[in-house]
């Protein structure tokens, strides 16, 4: 579970370091940390369980995860813009930064996976 520590790490870390340099930028850099922080978090779960167990199944799952993490970040965005009127800029800003830091982490974690993977079986 290293590569969900380091996501939840980084992320903390990064929004603390926002909010110490732009004060102004909050509750929007928090909450648009930690809808792609949640989603990021619980794909990589998924995904490692999934390829522990059964590897065969692993793009249906993520399939499924895509599916599922589109749905959800549209109801997120919506909730959080419309329902919770947050700033837009700043919380779009937040939300994009951390969607795309946090899925190239997870891009690097899924690489280093396969690679174990593959040295195992040989």
């Amino acid at each position: 579970m290293k590569p969900l520590f380091w996501m939840i790490a980084v992320a903390i870390v990064s929004w603390l370091a926002i909010t110490a340099v732009a004060g102004a930028a909050n509750p929007e850099a928090g909450l648009g940390m930690f809808g792609p922080l949640l989603a990021a978090g619980v794909t990589w779960v998924l995904v490692r369980r999934t390829y522990a167990l059964s590897p065969e199944r692993l793009t249906s799952v993520m399939i499924a995860a895509l599916a599922a993490k589109m749905v959800f970040f549209g109801v997120y965005v919506i909730v959080m813009v419309r329902v919770l009127a947050l700033r837009p800029i700043p919380f779009m800003a937040s939300f994009t930064g951390y969607f795309v830091a946090l899925y190239v982490m997870e891009a690097l974690f899924l690489r280093r996976l396969f690679a174990d993977g593959m040295r195992m079986s040989r």
